[in-house]
């Protein structure tokens, strides 16, 4: 069926969006999100809060956060006041279903969010409060399209979610298994880095080609509320035209914009204390809210030189406990700008945790704080991977420069994520680049900090539809493995090293598939058989079959499957069968390994596993 729209949705760690592009039209707008504002009060936002609150039994009543598609019973309170109610009962606030899909420690679809609260029953997994948020958008689109006469059938449209470049396969798969249950059709997956380029290009029209050029390597720095993302893109010439392609993709990285509200939060409780003024854990989270709020007002407004900020009370009287203290510009750009973004040496990486025995379990938030090692190391990192590559390395050889020293030199940014509104935080990191490169790398003009994502998605989603405009050539971010016991005689006291053999190449793009020529392996039928999965970021040289010798060193392990195969019946149970393996990478980014009889049209198929249980 021809498809007439483009949905494009920025699941967001704090925040989400969505952007329609209409085909037959021409036209792309941002979609206002109807959602819960206050008990019985209902309005539009260009964004939904990523916070979903469970209420206690009898807390509301079905009229107070019933949204208008929800006739006759209560609706998920999600959006606005879920954030700003649950801020006061945090026990019930569910925030970062995203973080926790890509958490390699917790069962993803376990029910244990609100993380460590005493609420018992009526907890939900991360798949189920994403699917919440996802079904919440998909209504009230069409609730918002309808009520403009507009309706809309979503087997003629084109999704198009995003995600982290630095997801891994396993929390990508969740995040489309969460919206096809939330009802929208299969989504096509698209990083956010990627959309942000994407939503760049169509800002600034045919200009993007005059502020770019072969061989300029673009670092897209992406720093939210809740994460840092890194890419790297690159740009060469082909047959007269610019092509561009990402090159490398971060580490995932929780540390953003909510960690910098809680460090000046944090600062300005000392200040009260200081003063003699004690505070209590609601007032800390009002604190930590308005701290917010004077930031951006701050970072805004240069004339300003402080900001009064009260945190009232729960008295009878509502500011009858009001405290009151002062956010300097001086203390802001302490915390912030010399804080997070330290003018760091290019040596200097991210300190790892500090050691101790026991430490509370949770989501696996950055040790280091400071997001100039964390750049450092992603630098450093994507030299590493480039320079395994001969066709990556040959995409940048018209800037050699990049490839000298320790670390792979951007020659531009292209920033997003809110943080970046302030033009204090986005010139120190031009200056942190500059220092280690020499030179101050170009800061691409019309960039969209809030909104981007999204309005990429649609984009990117438009191009793949119509099969015109810019494409960025990606493929899988990073090379997979799969483990290899060696074949040698027992010797007691030793165990022999753990082989791998690549059977995705990074770059491999969706719809494709390739045979492990010339080799076969033994498989183990009929009985239990673990297997090995591994990854890395940093080998893209690594051809199919190539095998690592020390790959518990070399590589990161990322899970171990333990399956029974149904056997054939020419073979006793667990003696090895002939095999060759062929992988393919389904039009929509899935991970699969096909094991094939040598000798006959039997084969065995497993997805991919790449991450710890």
């Amino acid at each position: 069926m021809e498809k007439n729209f483009v949905l494009g949705i920025d699941l967001g760690t704090s925040n989400s969006a969505v952007t329609l592009y209409d085909l037959e039209s021409g036209e792309s707008r941002v979609v206002e999100v109807t959602q819960i504002l206050a008990p019985s009060q209902v309005g539009e936002r260009s964004s939904l809060p990523s916070a979903l609150y469970l209420p206690g039994q009898g807390e509301f009543s079905a009229d107070a956060v019933r949204v208008p598609w929800r006739e006759g019973e209560a609706s998920d309170i999600v959006g606005v006041f879920a954030r700003e109610h649950g801020a006061q009962v945090p026990d019930r606030l569910v925030t970062s279903a995203k973080s926790w899909l890509s958490n390699p420690h917790v069962d993803p679809q376990a029910a244990v969010l609100p993380w460590n609260s005493e609420i018992g029953e009526g907890k939900v997994s991360a798949v189920e409060a994403s699917r919440r948020y996802l079904s919440h958008l998909k209504q009230g689109f069409l609730y918002a399209e309808r009520l403009e006469g507009r309706e809309w059938d979503f087997e003629q449209g084109e999704l198009v979610l995003t995600v982290p470049a630095s997801f891994d396969e396993v929390a990508r798969k969740l995040t489309s298994d969460a919206a096809k249950a939330a009802g929208f059709p299969e989504p096509v997956l698209l990083e956010e880095p990627q959309a942000a380029f994407y939503a760049w290009t169509d800002k600034v029209g045919s200009d993007w080609r005059k502020q770019v050029s072969a061989g300029d390597v673009i670092l897209v720095c992406d720093v939210g509320g809740g994460t840092a993302d890194f890419s790297l893109i690159a740009v060469s010439e082909e047959e007269g035209n610019l092509a561009v392609e990402r090159i490398a993709v971060g580490e995932h990285i929780l540390l953003g914009g909510d960690n910098m509200d809680l460090a000046l939060a944090y600062t300005l409780q000392a200040q009260l204390e200081e003063e003699g003024t004690e505070i209590d854990d609601w007032q800390f989270m009002a604190l930590v809210h308005s701290a917010s709020v004077a930031k951006a007002k701050l970072f805004e407004d240069k004339s300003l030189g402080e900001l009064s900020i009260s945190v009232p009370s729960r008295g009878s009287s509502l500011f009858a406990g009001t405290v009151t203290t002062t956010l300097s510009r001086e203390t802001l750009e302490a915390v912030v700008i010399d804080g997070f973004f330290e003018l760091t040496a290019a040596s200097e990486m991210p300190v790892e945790d500090g050691g101790a025995a026991l430490q509370e379990f949770g989501l696996p938030y950055a040790s280091d704080a400071v997001v100039s090692k964390h750049l450092a190391r992603f630098l450093s990192r994507s030299l590493k991977n480039v320079k395994a590559s001969e066709n990556l390395s040959a995409l940048i050889g018209q800037a050699e420069e990049a490839l000298v020293g320790d670390l792979l030199k951007p020659t531009a940014v292209l920033f997003n994520g809110g943080v970046f509104k302030a033009d204090a935080l986005r010139q120190r990191v031009l200056d942190l680049l500059a220092s280690w490169c020499g030179t101050a790398p170009r800061e691409l003009e019309g960039f969209q900090p809030d909104l981007a994502v999204a309005k990429g998605a649609a984009s990117y989603g438009r191009n793949r539809v119509t099969g015109q405009g810019l494409r960025i050539r990606a493929g899988t971010a990073r090379s997979y493995y799969l483990g290899l016991e060696s074949s040698r005689p027992a010797v007691p006291g030793f165990k022999p090293p753990i082989k791998a053999v690549c059977v995705v190449p990074q770059g491999m793009e969706e719809g494709s598939s390739l045979t492990l020529e010339g080799r076969s392996f033994g498989l183990v039928t009929g009985k239990p058989a673990v297997f090995r999965f591994f990854a890395s970021e940093i080998r893209s040289g690594d051809k199919p079959g190539d095998l690592v010798p020390k790959a518990d060193k070399e590589l990161e392990e990322t899970s171990k499957l333990e399956i029974t195969l149904p056997p054939m019946e020419e073979f006793p149970e667990g003696q090895p069968i002939p095999v060759r393996l062929n992988s393919v990478v389904t039009e929509l980014g899935n991970l699969e390994l096909w094991m094939q009889h040598v000798d006959s049209d039997r084969s065995w198929k497993i997805e991919f596993q790449v991450r710890m249980e």
